[in-house]
């Protein structure tokens, strides 16, 4: 079993959006799960995340969660948004060095950054759902060949 453990800065944007495409996906074998560096537990997906997600078919069930042990003991593959937080998971989980990349690092190798669309107009949520789509498309056939 592999486990993919995406990580933001609130988990109410960007890892739930990265963690409902992924779990869009129905990979056998697959389990998805997201927290955030600095999250407030408990707190839904942004409404625009919502929205997005509906545009496209992708149903969620959200609950924001902070970064735990737990959840980077559990993961395979911890995947962050950004080169900070990749930063910050090291910083306090160097244990898990060997299996954190940022999701672009992961996907195809750049070290480019998702947006973070948090406060934004619904258009900029849909260029982030594309960019994060298109990533966790080409990670796919990483998690396939690993």
């Amino acid at each position: 079993m592999i486990h993919v453990l995406f990580v933001c800065t609130g988990n109410t944007c960007r890892s739930p959006m990265a963690e409902a495409i992924l779990k869009s996906k129905s990979l056998a074998g697959v389990e998805v799960k997201s927290a955030g560096i600095y999250a407030a537990n408990g707190s839904a997906a942004s409404l625009n995340t919502q929205k997005v997600l509906e545009e496209n078919a992708i149903g969620i069930e959200h609950h924001s969660a902070l970064l735990a042990s737990e959840q980077v003991n559990w993961a395979t593959y911890i995947l962050t948004m950004t080169a900070s937080h990749k930063q910050a998971v090291l910083a306090s989980f160097p244990q898990a060095s060997e299996k954190t990349f940022t999701l672009k690092e992961f996907s195809d190798g750049s070290y480019e950054d998702i947006l973070d669309p948090f406060g934004g107009p619904v258009e900029i949520y849909r260029e982030t759902f594309l960019d994060i789509k298109d990533a966790i498309n080409k990670s796919i056939k990483r998690l396939d060949t690993d």
